[in-house]
């Protein structure tokens, strides 16, 4: 698949453009000249971008060279980068991460996801922490009684901020060619002049005008790399929180794991399938629960991707954090053929209307010191465990491994229910030392426990 380049500023994205140091076509000529500072030989320049929890992260520079590098010859002393840490050097025939290095013409400078400045995109208090104006939306834990708390309906404020991917380089030591030929040390600061996204750069984005409500949605969507119209294909929707209201189109791809990791080349190796992430320009829902109509629209959203592409209606499934998590209990609600399983993460719904949602299969998620979700997402198992709907419970250590919160998924599903309702424990979602609430610690963690989204895609109508 072609890549694209992505250069976001504060609140847009645009195109990053990839400029040629030099100009010169690699040739023999190229390394007889040798002599000379390893600038000389310098052809481009990319940032590398990665997706975490807490947001997307500039965790590599791929520098360019003339001719392929001895990878042997490279250590952590041989770049450094302004406000990074270096944490491993090596070459390699892309600009591109890899666990092996291998000689190409690219040297691949990782650097620290801890760092600071690793941060792309930025919260009221930072990389992944909660906005002080609230506007983790209604699902918050910042108190307050209905419609208190977060942005209501029809707010546009951003609150969230994607920055720019860039690096600023220095060859500090000798790099050497497959050849032999040593280019030396070099004291001319290189500027990154493209971006990779990881997994970011595999959605397309469209715009969608839904002539039932009137509204125009903005969308990001990943199609299977082998997609065959021939077959039938799952599809998920991933709704974000209030902070990514009218960022970027590609907000929701950079805020947190919801989308791309259904995207990422581990899960579509084991489930081939859609991904649809739309980008709201103002909140959608609030603690009231009456939505506007982009929340009719997201439904026509869904059923004008279904009919478009070869999915499979009975395999679609939502879901969402915060404002998006009380979207998807509520879309599920209204719309009941719409999808075939839901993964709430910390979002409520009136338990006066959730009896419906007993015919369901649901994942939820919240942390226990979520003050408003998690008694709200009480209150719903309450009521569809009246109905007779059988819920599997448990309360999960938030600082597991990845191969302990595996055995937790183990267990829940050994159960056999229609719904599984998992609290990480009273605090441990939250990092020692962080500002980030409880709330959207949450989601932070949600999306990395690959063993939820396996049993979602094994759900169907």
């Amino acid at each position: 698949m072609d890549r694209r380049t992505f250069m976001a500023g504060s609140a847009t994205a645009t195109a990053g453009a990839l400029a040629v140091f030099g100009g010169a076509t690699p040739s023999s000529a190229d390394e007889a000249a040798g002599a000379g500072s390893g600038g000389d030989h310098v052809r481009s320049v990319t940032a590398i971008t990665q997706v975490f929890g807490s947001g997307q992260k500039l965790v590599a520079v791929a520098v360019e060279y003339d001719t392929d590098i001895d990878g042997s010859t490279l250590s952590t002393s041989t770049f450094t980068v302004t406000d990074r840490t270096v944490t491993k050097v090596y070459a390699n025939r892309t600009a591109g991460l890899t666990q092996r290095g291998r000689h190409g013409r690219y040297v691949i400078v990782e650097l620290s996801p801890d760092d600071t400045a690793a941060a792309l995109w930025v919260t009221g208090q930072g990389s992944g922490t909660a906005p002080t104006d609230g506007s983790g939306s209604g699902s918050g834990d910042s108190g307050g009684g209905v419609g208190e708390g977060g942005p209501g309906v029809g707010d546009t404020t951003p609150g969230g901020t994607i920055v720019a991917a860039k690096a600023t380089l220095t060859q500090t030591g000798t790099v050497t060619t497959t050849r032999g030929t040593r280019y030396a040390a070099d004291s001319t600061a290189l500027s990154t002049d493209a971006v990779v996204n990881l997994i970011v750069d595999d959605f397309q984005q469209f715009s969608f005008a839904d002539p039932a409500t009137g509204q125009t949605l903005k969308y990001n969507l990943f199609i299977p790399k082998n997609y065959d119209p021939r077959r039938r294909y799952p599809l998920v929707l991933f709704m974000h929180d209030a902070s990514v209201v009218n960022v970027a189109t590609e907000g929701p791809l950079v805020q947190g794991l919801g989308a791309v990791c259904w995207a990422s080349p581990e899960d579509q190796a084991r489930h081939e399938s859609f991904v649809l992430a739309p980008e709201y320009g103002s909140v959608v829902v609030d603690d009231t629960y009456e939505p506007s109509t982009l929340f009719d629209a997201t439904a026509n959203l869904v059923e004008s991707v279904t009919r478009h592409y070869s999915i499979d209606p009975n395999r679609r499934y939502t879901t969402g954090q915060s404002m998006g998590a009380m979207m998807s209990l509520g879309l599920t609600i209204k719309y009941p053929d719409l999808f075939a399983a839901a993964f709430i993460v910390a979002g409520q719904w009136p338990e006066a209307k959730v009896a419906p949602l007993a015919q369901k299969k649901l994942w939820v998620l919240v942390s226990a010191d979520d003050t408003k979700a998690y008694p709200g997402e009480q209150a719903i198992m309450e009521v569809i465990q009246e109905q007779g709907t059988q819920v599997s419970t448990a309360l999960w250590d938030g600082q597991s491994t990845a191969a302990e919160f595996a055995a937790d998924v183990r267990t829940m599903t050994a159960q056999r229910t229609p719904v599984n309702f998992s609290a990480f424990k009273t605090g441990t979602t939250v990092p020692s030392g962080s500002t980030t609430s409880a709330h959207m610690g949450t989601w932070q963690i949600a999306y990395t426990i690959p063993g939820i989204r396996d049993w979602i895609m094994r759900q169907s109508m």
